[in-house]
């Protein structure tokens, strides 16, 4: 079996040291992922350290940034100068930073705000939806949006049936507030405002911004994985450029 250092690699090679598939390993070639394999007389694929490096970088930089972005970094290795790489990278490391950043604070927010005692309560502390969502610095219809998904239903006493927030259903528009600007979706949020609903305070916010974080991370481990693996991509594409650039191209060196 050729060695990682090989010169001619097949594609089930390559997809063995990725990690993947045959077909992903097709795909991130179709994509310019991986740059265009030569073919033998025959039609068969012959790859290089370049494109497992690229299947690699890739990998990683696909949990960390997400596809779409790590599909574009890593082809920049392969039309780009070095420092569009670089550059593309430090940005998907700030993403990440920036992320972090607001699931701190939406854990110190969240926890308070969930543990805030609602009592005696009047008639003049209840709010519109559009009341609401200037308070929130929301749009009405990201509110009506929460009412339809049953993350936070407003009472409707009115005639008209017009959403009408009880302090409790402030409070709890407040917490998904905070847990939407932390990354969190609609569905995971489902088994998280339930259980506020019947055990306000009980830990449930923290337990769902503890497991965030903990995907924040492994983000973060992907990311410093990929950034070895373009690492050595760059060594090996510098490489490469170097010695074509000192190499004459064939019609000089064979002169017809």
């Amino acid at each position: 079996m050729p060695s990682l250092q090989s010169r001619h690699l097949r594609t089930v090679d390559v997809a063995r040291r990725a990690g993947c598939s045959v077909q992903h390993v097709r795909n991130l070639e179709r994509d310019g992922v991986l740059p265009p394999a030569t073919r033998t007389a025959t039609g068969y694929r012959i790859y290089t350290d370049v494109h497992v490096q690229s299947a690699l970088a890739y990998r990683g930089l696909a949990i960390g940034a997400g596809p779409v972005e790590a599909k574009r970094i890593v082809r920049s290795v392969h039309t780009c100068p070095a420092a569009t790489t670089v550059a593309l990278l430090d940005a998907a490391h700030a993403r990440l930073h920036t992320e972090r950043t607001e699931l701190a604070l939406a854990k110190q927010a969240a926890e308070l705000i969930s543990t805030e005692p609602v009592d005696d309560v009047q008639a003049s502390d209840w709010m519109s939806v559009s009341e609401l969502a200037v308070a929130l610095g929301l749009r009405p219809s990201t509110l009506r949006h929460w009412d339809a998904e049953g993350l936070v239903v407003p009472d409707r006493d009115t005639p008209a049936g017009a959403r009408r927030y009880s302090p409790s259903q402030v409070r709890d528009a407040r917490v998904v507030h905070q847990l939407r600007k932390a990354g969190y979706r609609i569905a995971p949020l489902h088994a998280v405002m339930s259980q506020l609903g019947h055990t306000p305070g009980s830990g449930a916010i923290g337990a769902a911004l503890a497991a965030r974080d903990q995907a924040t991370t492994a983000r973060s481990r992907a990311l410093l994985d990929a950034t070895a693996a373009l690492t050595v991509l760059l060594a090996l594409r510098d490489g490469v450029v170097s010695a074509r650039a000192t190499t004459p191209p064939p019609e000089s060196r064979n002169p017809r």
